[in-house]
């Protein structure tokens, strides 16, 4: 086994995160520290992609603020990171979506995942 593998084994803390993939509507939230103070703020947006494995994984959020896309890249070992909340599954046919960029309206919908639960009496 590769040396560097091995340390991050011994080094990566388990954190609890929901299973979650591109397409999804997730809010996540993270601490933010000013001066001596504390708080915890909330991203909600669509995952546009997870890269990477081991300590250097990390995912893309995009939400719109007003008419202005903000793109957020968060680790999943950052100890800020104080919960991520799954909100929609979403049906994306590809891992990575960067074409969700240049839609607007009613084209940068994604389509809901339905559950199966679904009982008939």
């Amino acid at each position: 086994m590769d040396l560097m593998k091995v340390v991050e084994k011994e080094f990566v803390a388990e954190n609890s995160l929901p299973e979650f993939k591109s397409g999804d509507t997730i809010t996540v939230n993270y601490k933010i520290v000013e001066g001596n103070k504390s708080r915890i703020q909330q991203f909600r947006g669509v995952v546009m992609q997870i890269k990477g494995t081991g300590l250097g994984k990390t995912f893309t959020v995009r939400k719109m603020s007003g008419n202005v896309g903000v793109e957020r890249i968060f680790p999943f070992n950052s100890p800020a990171i104080d919960s991520i909340e799954v909100n929609k599954k979403g049906v994306v046919r590809r891992a990575r979506i960067y074409y969700f960029r240049d839609l607007t309206g009613k084209k940068a919908r994604i389509k809901e995942k339905k559950s199966g639960n679904i009982k008939e009496d």
